[in-house]
């Protein structure tokens, strides 16, 4: 069986041990050997300590891709904290609710989120400290590193990975340090990366599966993690011609401004083996158009938060199939969980351990959603991860996802929920019922747009609607255009008949 650290303390042990000055991190802020980001890690467990966090307690993060959010994440596993990112784009209250719902005892983070979440202190009665960057370079310069620490639980909860339901709240996948090493090793093995692995990452690093795929996954294959602090085809290019990066992930709608960006020249890529895509359908003109103009091949994936991450990918050896998104990690058996009897394949994509090859019985599943019990039943009834995402999965192990049951729209690579935007669009004063849908779109894959029921008398625009939006959700969840109608489709339950939906924001 291949071997792999099931603690992220010892995800650095094989490189420290071949070449300890092997370049680990490179950020904005500086680059790092393995030897030296080994220590600042040591220190930020120390720091956190110091903190008066313990192990099992949520500590959270709301910072730039940087060296900061890289040691204190390293930091935090090494004492057996469980980690809460907090994406910087969203807005008060959805960073609040996270915090709120983690119980997260202390925040690190930027000045713009330290500001902003001091209306909210009030709502946040576990948070005791707020401590912001600088404050936290200083104090980590000056602690001792915290060595020879007693071993952490690697199947007990270290993460949790907010991914939203129907219900609008975000809900807390919960992985184990296990869980979160996992597929780097999986990838790093079967795809070959070794040293020379020269990984880009632009994604915030704020999402949990980003920390799996970036230095959890280069450390595993002693490699170097590059994290860029651009997400527009310009800055990404730059970072990629600069430190002559070898894989980068990123969205469709990424790969189309890096192709429609006449002021990237093709060489500025040329170090690239491959591009992988995710977060939304890779369309095949797109794969075929960036291949033309870089030489360099589109890698399709699918994953999911609950996975965590990839669950498929492209092989390494250039092959994919026209509307697959890859073949099935080697540590996986995805399920189709059929949904009818006209024997057409589909069903539900349930996530399992492998039962037989070098991976077999290593995966472990999701340990549930962070206190929802139910959601947690639901997630895992039968001894299987439901994906909530039907799609076929033919005898070579290439998968296709057909649809979405949890009607999630894929914008750029960003997931919105639209319970999460109609929960927004209810409470304005004057609006009876909403719907939001996603609507086709080549460069982001879909666009948010919303159908609108008011109330008797109540004179609200769309525009209005639209700026009503803006102070509750992330920019890319606020909808794009809101069409007030008379009345939503609905069926015989009363329900919103979303199959007609797309029709009704079209007009």
């Amino acid at each position: 069986m291949p071997s792999a650290p099931v603690r992220v303390a010892e995800c650095f042990a094989a490189a420290l041990a071949r070449d300890p000055g092997q370049e680990a991190l490179v950020a904005r802020s500086g680059r790092w050997s393995y030897e030296e980001l080994d220590e600042l890690c040591a220190r930020a467990a120390q720091l956190w300590l110091d903190l008066g966090v313990r192990a099992g307690e949520r500590v959270a993060a709301s910072l730039p891709n940087d060296v900061d959010i890289v040691v204190a994440f390293h930091g935090a596993m090494r004492i057996g904290a469980v980690w809460v990112g907090v994406n910087r784009d969203l807005a008060p209250p959805e960073k609040a609710h996270l915090l709120s719902d983690s119980g997260s005892s202390v925040l690190l983070a930027d000045d713009a989120t330290s500001e902003e979440l001091g209306p909210h202190r009030t709502s946040l009665p576990a948070l005791r400290e707020l401590v912001a960057r600088d404050p936290w370079r200083d104090a980590l310069a000056a602690t001792e590193p915290a060595r020879n620490l007693a071993p952490v639980d690697p199947d007990a909860p270290a993460g949790l990975g907010y991914t939203s339901g129907t219900t609008g709240r975000p809900k807390g996948a919960i992985h184990s340090q296990r869980n979160l090493l996992l597929p780097g090793a999986v990838l790093s093995a079967s795809r070959g990366y070794g040293a020379d692995l020269r990984k880009g990452d632009c994604l915030p690093l704020t999402i949990l599966n980003l920390m799996s795929l970036s230095t959890l996954l280069t450390a595993t294959a002693g490699g170097t993690a590059v994290l860029m602090d651009q997400r527009h085809a310009r800055g990404v290019a730059d970072w990629i011609e600069a430190e002559a990066v070898t894989v980068w992930n990123g969205p469709p709608a990424l790969l189309h401004g890096l192709v429609e960006a006449h002021d990237v020249d093709r060489s500025a890529l040329v170090t690239l083996t491959e591009a992988w895509s995710g977060g939304s359908a890779l369309p095949e003109p797109l794969r075929t158009r960036f291949r033309d103009r870089f030489g360099v091949p589109v890698v399709g994936t699918y994953g999911l938060t609950e996975a965590p991450t990839v669950v498929s990918i492209d092989p390494p050896d250039g092959r994919f199939r026209a509307g697959a998104s890859g073949q099935v990690l080697p540590h996986l058996d995805v399920r189709v969980v059929p949904d009818g009897e006209d024997g057409d394949g589909l069903g539900e994509l349930c996530l399992a351990a492998a039962a037989d090859g070098p991976w077999a019985g290593v995966y472990r599943p999701v340990l549930g959603y962070w206190e929802r019990p139910d959601a947690t039943a639901e997630l895992l009834a039968g001894g299987v991860v439901h994906t909530g995402d039907v799609g076929t999965v033919d005898a070579e192990g290439w998968l296709r996802v057909v649809d979405r049951r949890s009607l999630v729209i894929l914008r750029g690579g960003a997931n919105v929920y639209p319970a999460e935007v109609e929960r927004v669009l209810d409470a304005v004063d004057g609006v009876a019922a909403s719907a939001v849908t996603g609507i086709p779109d080549e460069r982001l894959g879909e666009r948010v747009v919303a159908a609108v029921e008011l109330d008797p008398g109540s004179m609200l625009t769309g525009e209005e609607l639209v700026e009503r939006c803006r102070p509750s959700l992330a920019r890319y969840k606020v909808p794009e255009r809101v069409v007030v109608v008379d009345a939503l489709p609905r069926n015989a339950m009363g329900k919103v008949d979303r199959t007609a939906l797309g029709d009704v924001v079209a007009t």
